[in-house]
């Protein structure tokens, strides 16, 4: 992580503000909600929350390393600022399930050229994000609700791993 010296000074203040702490993957977290109901995931998952939601700060020369996870997951940019790498934005990068393809999508404020702040990952793909700037601040909500027996890393998975490096040698930074 950038030292707090280095952290852009909003940055700083919303890890500060929200109480931020480290993520498994990369980043800063603080999970919002939690549903009280539950749902039935008709995949043979257990019981799980309906939907959760977390708040997500990604720093410049940060990143939120290759995962999936069992359910879609919502990514809302909040807030990102201008940096001496980029502009204001979050780039999500995704692998299909099928591990055919990688495709990358653009979290930012609209604008003419289709770029939108929010997307939606499928589940069971693989993703992984960066901010171009000096940071982006986004939430992340899952549902069926998130559970870390539904999530895995992308350098834990021997087909993922064998895959990436043929499909974007240069992505191979994020595992």
């Amino acid at each position: 992580m950038p030292e707090a010296a280095t952290l852009h000074p909003r940055a700083a203040e919303l890890i500060r503000t929200l109480g931020l702490t480290p993520h498994p993957e990369g980043g800063h977290f603080a999970e919002l909600h939690r549903s009280a109901a539950g749902v039935d995931p008709l995949d043979g998952r257990p019981r799980r929350a309906a939907l959760t939601s977390i708040d997500f700060l990604l720093a410049a020369g940060q990143c939120s390393a290759w995962h999936r996870v069992a359910s879609d997951e919502a990514w809302h940019l909040l807030e990102a600022a201008d940096g001496p790498q980029g502009p204001a934005a979050l780039r999500l990068w995704l692998v299909d399930p099928g591990l055919s393809q990688v495709s990358t999508v653009t979290l930012s404020r609209v604008d003419a050229l289709g770029h939108r702040p929010r997307h939606v990952v499928p589940a069971h793909w693989w993703q992984a994000a960066e901010p171009l700037g000096a940071f982006a601040y986004v939430g992340a909500t899952v549902g069926p609700g998130f559970d870390f027996a539904d999530f895995s890393f992308g350098r834990a998975d021997p087909a993922f791993s064998a895959a990436l490096p043929r499909l974007a040698p240069e992505l191979a930074r994020l595992l």
